[in-house]
């Protein structure tokens, strides 16, 4: 079960950081960047959040992967997680960039401080505080997500369960990883409470 514990964490946090930073510029690009640029992006979040996460892992591990020739199936899973949240995180930092106040843009306009010093260090700090919750529960749900991998035979928490199950004819490896994933997300909910709190401690 550790195996499977491992192979998890390793396929959660190697996505979850790349999607959230792929999330923030996105959603800067789609407020403000050039309108091709903006109906790539579109076209971007409506694909990734419109198919199934598990057929885009397929089209990784049996179109793409082989066409690079790639043995190892990490680096693509990881990049498919990544997008997929970037995704919905882009959304989701759109909207709270586009409901700060527009007083704060023209505030900034009238004292002359450049664009991207405004977004970074006026507009985004704003955003991250009204984006937090919603981009918390994506992140959560990207480590029960994290199970579709073992249907490309990578190891995780339900692969190395129905593994054992097999081999010992019981169900107790289903007992394991229901306890297991209920303690990771009770883990996670507790920080990002925590990280809420430390964002919200001025409203």
């Amino acid at each position: 079960m550790l195996v499977g514990v491992a192979g998890t964490l390793q396929v959660y946090f190697g996505a979850i950081f790349p999607a959230m930073l792929l999330g923030v510029f996105f959603a800067i690009a789609k407020t403000a960047g050039p309108p091709p640029l903006r109906g790539l992006l579109n076209v971007y979040t409506w694909a990734w959040r419109g198919v199934p996460l598990l057929l885009q892992l397929m089209i990784m591990k049996y179109g793409l992967m082989p066409l690079l020739g790639a043995r190892d199936d990490f680096p693509g899973a990881v990049w498919v997680f990544a997008l997929n949240m970037g995704a919905y995180i882009t959304e989701i930092m759109r909207a709270a960039i586009t409901s700060v106040d527009r007083g704060q843009y023209e505030a900034c306009r009238a004292l002359g401080i450049p664009y991207w010093r405004m977004m970074f260090r006026v507009i985004i700090p704003q955003s991250i505080r009204i984006a937090l919750p919603p981009a918390c529960s994506e992140a959560i749900n990207l480590l029960k997500d994290a199970a579709v991998i073992s249907i490309i035979s990578m190891q995780d928490i339900v692969r190395v369960s129905n593994q054992i199950t097999s081999r010992d004819k019981t169900i107790v490896p289903y007992i394991y990883a229901f306890v297991i994933y209920l303690a990771l997300t009770s883990i996670l909910v507790k920080l990002f409470s925590m990280l809420e709190r430390r964002f919200t401690a001025y409203d």
